[in-house]
């Protein structure tokens, strides 16, 4: 049998397995060995088609264009971003019933049984796949409005992908969701200030910048100044005051759920307690929690969380 009928080469496996790795450098657990089995494989085969769309996005593909051939294309096109997530759009299409057979690359061809047991739609995953070509064409953010905008594309549609795969999705969730997963989006970009300057990204707002006397040739020092240092402190303040607002999602659900979703604004938490212990100088390389400081931040959001239902 060939791959096309359901047996991939073990050099696929092995191709697979390497992008679900980096799992564990996120700043939140992804599919945690306490959850149900269903809801792990649901959550892993999210997190491999997010995980493998931004690094189509970042350029951040395993050497070779194995990606490029797996989709249809040559492996040249690999570098080629734009190229590579049309083919990867065309691909998903295929997850939800396109016309010219099953999906041809396997991250997609796992996520296929998952869409189809929860009925998930494919617009959060179309929205990750635009804020990916979007990151081609935009490279500055005028205001925080702006980037909040490119936070419900690059983020916001994961967690609204969680509440479906655990069938918990109310609009009331979903809206506290957003706020979390805009938090951690926000996150990330602060921890990232300098390895993001260095691909010609930055997603600290342009009016925030002038407002805290910033220029792009500070982000580029070796370590903050005071400017930026006073930057990097207000928008981790954004995003701890979004955090805040989206906790309430963790009480409105119970056991397990609400265990993972305490690891998802616990991490943010840690994360931004970090950033704060480095005296908010992210240029160095991104402030990173520890073990033992992510689970005191989760004890602490199951504590407070505020209980509903």
């Amino acid at each position: 049998m060939t791959a096309a009928h359901g047996i991939r080469p073990l050099s696929d496996t092995v191709h697979v397995s390497a992008t679900l790795d980096k799992a564990s450098a996120e700043n939140f657990p992804v599919a945690p060995a306490f959850l149900p089995r269903a809801w792990r494989d649901g959550l892993t085969a999210v997190y491999g088609y997010a995980r493998l769309v931004d690094d189509i996005g970042d350029g951040d593909l395993a050497p070779g264009g194995r990606d490029a051939v797996l989709l249809g294309l040559d492996p040249a096109a690999a570098d080629d971003r734009l190229a590579m997530l049309d083919a990867f759009e065309a691909d998903l299409r295929r997850v939800f019933g396109g016309t010219d057979g099953p999906p041809r690359h396997p991250l997609l061809l796992a996520l296929q049984p998952v869409v189809r047991a929860h009925a998930l739609t494919p617009e959060p995953f179309l929205g990750l796949i635009e804020a990916n070509r979007q990151d081609q064409r935009v490279t500055r953010y005028e205001t925080y409005g702006d980037l909040v905008g490119y936070c419900e594309l690059s983020a916001n549609p994961v967690g609204r992908l969680v509440l479906s795969l655990t069938g918990t999705s109310t609009p009331e969730r979903v809206r506290r969701s957003d706020a979390v997963c805009t938090a951690l989006q926000i996150v990330e970009h602060i921890q990232d200030v300098a390895e993001d300057l260095g691909n010609d990204r930055i997603y600290l707002p342009a009016e925030d910048m002038r407002r805290f006397h910033v220029g792009e040739a500070d982000l580029a020092a070796p370590s903050a100044g005071a400017s930026v240092r006073s930057l990097v402190a207000f928008e981790s303040e954004r995003a701890r005051e979004l955090l805040n607002e989206g906790t309430p999602l963790v009480g409105s659900v119970h056991g397990r759920l609400r265990l993972l979703l305490a690891g998802f604004v616990g991490g943010g938490r840690a994360a931004l307690r970090a950033v704060t212990a480095a005296g908010f100088d992210v240029l160095p390389g991104p402030p990173k929690p520890t073990k033992s400081g992510l689970l005191r931040e989760v004890a602490a959001v199951l504590r407070t969380a505020p209980r509903k239902g």
